[in-house]
């Protein structure tokens, strides 16, 4: 019955979307009302479309005594209403409030649940059952071995957790812990810091709150939309069909190098460069390079106007400059300012050479003849390029290019930085940009303002091209019409260009080209959103704070991450020391403890790693074991590459396997890259997990990044089942309780 609703309500959907794309014509009211119906049914068709699977994975039977005209509530994916009926409710959302107890009831305080069951379904079809006894009597009567057996237990969650993975993570939209639900459901309207150790579901957690907030919020949320900023494209594919999943198709997933529209990043920086580039003084550094761009005459320079000379001298120039600087605006923006004064000034030189009035009468030229001259200064080619070339309109990209490329231009704009820091900007034959620099962009495209005038002259030329083709596309349609054909038709009967003018032809051809807010967001730096998500947040720089606080000036906001965890030397160790510049004290710090992804036994090993970090940190507590010890061998240097070979071939069971190895060694081990076998940096293996890990020389890993101990702390958590060490080097002492084998 459910299903028989799901394929109702899509097929309703599909027929409405298609009337409104056929209506034509119509007030300005009609038009928008068609967009957002529009908009409404085809989020509606990828909503029912993602619930196909999985649609109804839960129930809870409550004591009559607290509900006793629905003691049975189903649990699923989407809302489903039964229209027949009165519009019943079918089938709960899993973020509506009376679907909470689904995910809080325990013995101890069940919430008048007396049974929780869980539904295994694939495709349409259920294929296990599972039920959970919260009341002692109900557990008796159904036969639960002295009312425990199945009180409280934990199968649908560590069946979801043994599970081999896939690649793609899953939702954890049917085993939400309480600890996880508090966070998802949080009414904090300022920054909250979900803070939580490895495999405590930080990610899955943000995700889900992303749901539940477009969910409650949906009016609020999705014109300004949602924006999550993951650590790496590979992170970003990983989690991609999680929100789909969970009907919801409009977030804007991006990495921070790919957030400034247009530019993608396609070279990597080092780690020293990279911390550079993400400090704060990169601010002042950039400011100056704008300012070196606003260029004074070291000497008089003289152009020809009119058959007569001007002169651009440095007291011309300098006043100007000073003028266009005083207005406080961006360079861009300033430059109109700038070119006026010294038009001004060369006008006045010109009326002065000319228009002196004889024995000291009044000037030749009124001021209607003075404002002409300006003006055919102003389209004096060989004038205007003399001035442009002294305030130049610029681009974010054309700045930073010259500046990290020239080292001239680096020892004036960073002179205040040390000489070492200035090499390690300088760069040479390199054309793209990093992430790293997209920052520095983003700082730019602030200093320097857009001057739009030129884009607006150009979507006006392109709108009445669009009109001149509608109308182009009508008459021919007229005029395709027979005359005698038009003759016999009753005057009553109204043709198509009877209905629709060239402009509302050329405006319903716009609206089928109307992009979703989450690309109209993508393509536009000054978007901002309703909410901004961050995964892996203390891996962000200072300049990266910057550039995504510009985003969201409500500051509401989930940063999910693990201060133990940070690897990029441009990262953070302190929330507080991130935070509090934006927002002051007006954040919260939440937890997560329970470990869902590491065995007990691999997490043994990496407590000695955290506490090396940061003893005050706790270790999050395993929810299982694995019945495996993680294990070290060591080879000669020449047999690690084979024994790392071997060591994958072994693994034929079901699952992902990961090589996770040293920057510089990646390479050696990429042929054995395949659909079950990834071979990755730490770094690219971020919020990754895998059902098996081998680390190669964990010894290289701690000794190429200054936090190379958060680097192999991040290496040894990302197994869900078994972990082994290869290495030839001497085995790091924080690495003592792993089994040796040989």
């Amino acid at each position: 019955m459910l299903y028989d609703r799901l394929d109702a309500l899509r097929a309703y959907a599909s027929t409405r979307l298609s009337k409104a794309l056929l209506q034509t014509g119509g007030t300005p009211q009609a038009r928008s009302e068609r967009e957002s119906f529009t908009q409404m049914y085809t989020e509606d068709i990828a909503k029912y479309d993602a619930a196909e699977n999985g649609l109804c994975f839960g129930r809870i039977d409550l004591d009559p005594e607290v509900d006793g005209d629905d003691p049975l509530r189903y649990i699923g994916r989407v809302g489903i209403l039964d229209e027949a009926n009165d519009f019943e409710t079918l089938l709960l959302d899993w973020r509506a409030p009376l679907a909470r107890p689904f995910y809080l009831a325990t013995p101890a305080a069940p919430e008048g649940v007396t049974r929780r069951r869980h539904i295994r379904t694939r495709s349409r079809k259920v294929t296990g059952l599972g039920d959970e006894y919260l009341d002692l009597a109900a557990a008796r009567q159904a036969g639960a071995v002295d009312g425990a057996g199945g009180v409280a237990g934990e199968s649908a969650l560590l069946t979801a957790l043994n599970a081999a993975r896939t690649g793609q993570m899953n939702d954890i939209v049917e085993t939400i812990q309480s600890e996880q639900d508090a966070i998802i459901r949080s009414e904090h309207k300022s920054v909250m810091v979900v803070q939580g150790g490895p495999g405590t579901g930080k990610t899955a957690v943000a995700l889900h709150r992303a749901a539940y907030l477009l969910y409650t919020y949906r009016q609020q949320l999705a014109k300004a939309g949602v924006l999550i900023v993951g650590p790496n494209a590979t992170f970003l594919d990983y989690i991609g069909q999680v929100l789909p999943s969970l009907g919801e198709t409009g977030v804007l997933l991006s990495t921070i190098g790919d957030l400034y529209p247009g530019v993608t990043a396609t070279h990597q920086d080092s780690l020293e460069t990279g911390k550079v580039k993400g400090s704060l003084d990169m601010v002042e550094v950039l400011k100056q390079a704008v300012r070196d761009r606003q260029l004074v005459p070291s000497e008089p320079v003289t152009l020809s106007f009119d058959t007569y000379t001007v002169t651009l001298d440095r007291k011309t120039v300098t006043r100007a400059r000073g003028r266009a600087r005083s207005s406080r605006r961006p360079h861009n923006l300033a430059r109109p300012i700038f070119v006026s004064a010294v038009i001004e000034s060369l006008a006045d030189q010109y009326v002065a050479t000319l228009g002196a009035g004889i024995d000291g009468g009044p000037s030749l030229f009124s001021r209607d003849d003075v404002a002409d001259i300006r003006d055919e200064m102003r389209s004096d080619p060989d004038l205007m390029t003399a001035v442009n070339d002294l305030w130049p309109l610029l681009s974010p990209q054309q700045v930073l290019a010259d500046l990290l490329s020239s080292r001239s231009r680096l020892d004036t704009a960073a002179r205040d930085l040390p000489a070492e820091q200035r090499a390690l900007l300088h760069r040479v034959g390199v054309a793209g940009f990093s992430a790293a620099d997209a920052p520095l962009l983003d700082e730019l495209a602030e200093l320097l303002g857009v001057d739009d005038a030129a884009e607006r002259e150009r979507a006006t030329r392109e709108w009445r091209a669009q009109i001149a083709d509608a109308q182009g596309a009508l008459d021919i349609l007229t005029g395709s019409a027979p005359q005698d054909l038009e003759d016999e038709l009753d005057p009553e009967i109204l043709m198509a260009y009877d209905l629709i003018d060239a402009s509302q032809l050329a405006q319903r051809q716009d609206l089928r080209q109307r992009l979703t807010a989450a690309e109209r967001a993508a393509a536009d730096r000054t978007w901002t959103y309703g909410h901004v998500i961050v995964d892996e947040a203390q891996e962000l720089s200072a300049m990266a704070w910057r550039m995504l606080m510009r985003r969201i000036p409500n500051r509401w906001m989930t940063l999910v991450g693990d201060t133990a965890q940070t690897g990029d030397p441009a990262g953070s160790s302190s929330w507080q020391t991130v935070l509090e510049p934006y927002v002051a004290r007006r954040w919260k710090l939440t937890e997560l403890t329970v470990n869902y992804r590491t065995p007990s036994e691999i997490m043994a090993v990496a407590q000695d790693v955290l506490a090396q970090i940061d003893p005050a940190q706790s270790v999050p507590r395993s929810v299982r074991d694995s019945g495996t010890a993680p294990w070290a061998r060591r080879v000669p240097e020449d047999e690690v590459a084979a024994v790392v070979r071997a060591s994958v071939a072994a693994e034929t069971g079901p699952g992902l396997v990961a090589v996770l190895t040293s920057e510089d060694g990646v390479d050696e081990f990429r042929d054995l890259t395949a659909d079950s076998v990834s071979v990755l940096s730490v770094r690219e293996a971020k919020g990754l997990e895998f059902d098996v890990v081998l680390i190669v020389e964990p010894k290289r890993i701690l000794d190429e990044s200054p936090r190379g101990m958060n680097d192999l702390y991040v290496a040894l958590t990302r197994a869900t089942q078994r972990l082994g060490v290869v290495h030839a080097r001497e085995l790091p002492e924080v690495l003592a309780k792993l089994t040796p084998v040989h």
